[in-house]
């Protein structure tokens, strides 16, 4: 027996070697670890902001749940005065109840568990606000409430950015059977996107049904206000280098016809569009 073993001392070399074997193991554990978080599930939510979309909202959240992969969905209703926030918690949504200041609460009818933020409205503010509640999220997609039970549609704008082929995707709706707008919003939107973001020709600059992946979105966002949000997005995502890619979908909405109300809303976003390149202008 050794002088050091006799005297109950270490043996330096034998515990040089339980560290080596030590440090081994630990650095295995911690590679199978980045292993099973690469390979685990990503957390996938959708946000869909709605405003007075009780006829659709319900199919929109039950079809977006039915997509596979999707963790949970997000409605954000901006200050309907119909039961659009009640139909959506029933299709199985976590509701998000936005008051405009100007207006006040239009709906009476909300269980004091579930409170009213006080927020400017519009669609950007609502995402925005809507997107606080989403921070787990490894994947966005973004989808409006009165796509009805054609959001089922989401999967294929999901599924390349799973693949990792895109950072964000855009749905392309079919044409339209009747006659809309006279494409003055689309024209202003395109000519934008493709002056602000390196020539990229958009076949769907307003189309505000997307798919991102989270790093991306924390990249561009904040969300502009009212319905410039989807050219902002666009836009912020091709200057940061972002692969974006527009697929064809034969989703639906309610669209807007040539009537007062129908131009009322295009005059709008052509206004929104409008102020939301003249501030990309400056960023």
């Amino acid at each position: 027996m050794s002088k050091a073993a006799s005297e109950g001392r270490p043996n330096t070399a034998l515990a040089a070697a339980d560290n080596d074997r030590y440090n081994a193991e630990l650095t295995e554990l911690d590679e199978l670890d980045g292993a099973d978080a690469r390979t685990s599930t990503p957390i996938v939510v959708a946000l869909i902001p709605a405003r007075n979309e009780a006829e659709r909202i319900f199919g929109a959240v039950c079809a977006t749940l039915h997509i596979p992969g999707v963790t949970r969905a997000i409605v954000i209703d901006d200050n309907s005065e119909d039961d659009t926030a009640r139909l959506a918690e029933d299709a199985g949504a976590k509701v998000i109840r936005l008051r405009n200041r100007l207006s006040g609460g239009a709906n009476p009818d909300i269980p004091e568990d579930k409170p009213i933020i006080n927020i400017a409205g519009g669609k950007g503010a609502a995402l925005e606000y809507g997107a606080k509640f989403a921070e787990d999220a490894d994947i966005i997609l973004l989808l409006d409430g009165d796509l009805g039970v054609s959001a089922g549609e989401a999967d294929v704008l999901l599924a390349p950015v799973l693949a990792d082929e895109a950072d964000m995707t855009i749905a392309k709706f079919p044409r339209p059977a009747g006659k809309a707008g006279f494409g003055l919003v689309k024209g202003l939107a395109r000519w934008g996107i493709a002056s602000m973001g390196g020539g990229w020709q958009a076949d769907a600059p307003l189309s505000g049904q997307r798919c991102v992946r989270r790093e991306c979105l924390d990249q561009i966002r904040p969300f502009v206000h009212g319905y410039g949000v989807e050219v902002a997005l666009t836009v912020r995502a091709l200057r940061k280098g972002m692969r974006l890619l527009e697929v064809p979908t034969t989703m639906t909405h309610a669209a807007t016809g040539r009537d007062l109300a129908g131009f009322w809303h295009r005059g709008k976003q052509f206004v929104n569009v409008a102020n939301a390149l003249l501030k990309l202008r400056f960023e």
